[in-house]
């Protein structure tokens, strides 16, 4: 039995639901292939029965989440776009070690870190260019609402292929290790970075703020007011002089709450005033 349109509108409004995710009536033919896995785990034999099962379940159901989690994009790569981390290196981070000489701790965030080479990529950035930061309390955080993706990142192990995408020769060979047909992230920089599932929609977050958050083509999924209430609980954990990365196609379009500053031909942003402290935390969408 195929799904109906109004089946589809459902598995659509179930993924908006758990993430904030507005998915597009154009690509309901990736629901069969993307969830194939999660039907099949549950011991049903198609797409359609998954749907019936759903629809008899309660919105916070395992189940429904787990649909949820296997419709977000999971693209990334080491090295992602140069000019960010070009920029992150020369400027940014330097900036902020300036700052924190007293407290000698940095925390960085990457949101949405899927299989976790951005993470890994910060962490190369940090052992590559900020010798002293080994005496500091560094901290790489990255969160993704996928288990999947989270578990593979805390694993640190690639395919050739992912390892070839974007990570230099002279860096495969410094911070992985060769283990079978994959690629092992040494120790010392798997220790740098810690890796948990977070739903972006989950708020609030932990008290402690970050120096530099990355969240880079993941508003795009989203529809303008999602987009405006993550932006205001993402400037509640951004250090006050800390950093925003954002996606080369995405902008906050927020003055009130953040300066875009473009420098070596890429922009990040400033949180200014905070005056949105005064607000109650936004919630993003049903969970």
């Amino acid at each position: 039995m195929a799904c109906t349109d109004a089946d589809f509108a459902f598995l659509r409004s179930i993924v908006f639901a758990r993430s904030a995710n507005e998915l597009d009536p154009a690509r309901d033919y990736l629901f069969d292939s993307r969830l194939k896995r999660t039907w099949e785990s549950a011991g049903l034999c198609s797409l359609a029965e998954l749907v019936e099962t759903l629809r008899r379940q309660p919105h916070d159901s395992p189940l429904k989440r787990a649909v949820a989690e296997a419709m977000t994009v999971n693209e990334t790569s080491f090295f992602r776009d140069w000019r960010v981390f070009s920029l992150i290196q020369q400027e940014l981070l330097p900036a902020i070690v300036r700052k924190r000489q007293a407290a000698r701790r940095l925390r960085l965030w990457s949101a949405a870190c899927s299989t976790g080479q951005e993470a890994y990529t910060l962490g190369i950035l940090v052992r590559e260019h900020f010798p002293a930061l080994n005496q500091w309390q560094v901290e790489i955080t990255g969160t993704d609402i996928s288990a999947e993706v989270v578990s593979r990142a805390q694993q640190g192990r690639y395919q050739r292929i992912e390892v070839n995408r974007g990570l230099p020769a002279r860096y495969l060979l410094k911070y992985m290790q060769k283990t079978g047909e994959e690629w092992q992230v040494v120790p010392d920089l798997k220790r740098l970075c810690r890796f948990s599932q977070r739903n972006l929609c989950e708020w609030p977050l932990q008290p402690e703020r970050y120096d530099v958050i990355l969240l880079r083509n993941v508003m795009l999924y989203f529809p303008p007011a999602v987009r405006e209430r993550l932006l205001i609980n993402l400037h509640r954990v951004l250090a006050s002089d800390g950093f925003l990365i954002l996606g080369s196609s995405e902008q906050p379009s927020m003055p009130e709450h953040f300066q875009p500053v473009l420098s070596q031909n890429a922009c990040f942003y400033k949180p200014i005033s905070p005056q949105s402290n005064k607000l109650p935390v936004a919630t993003l969408c049903g969970v």
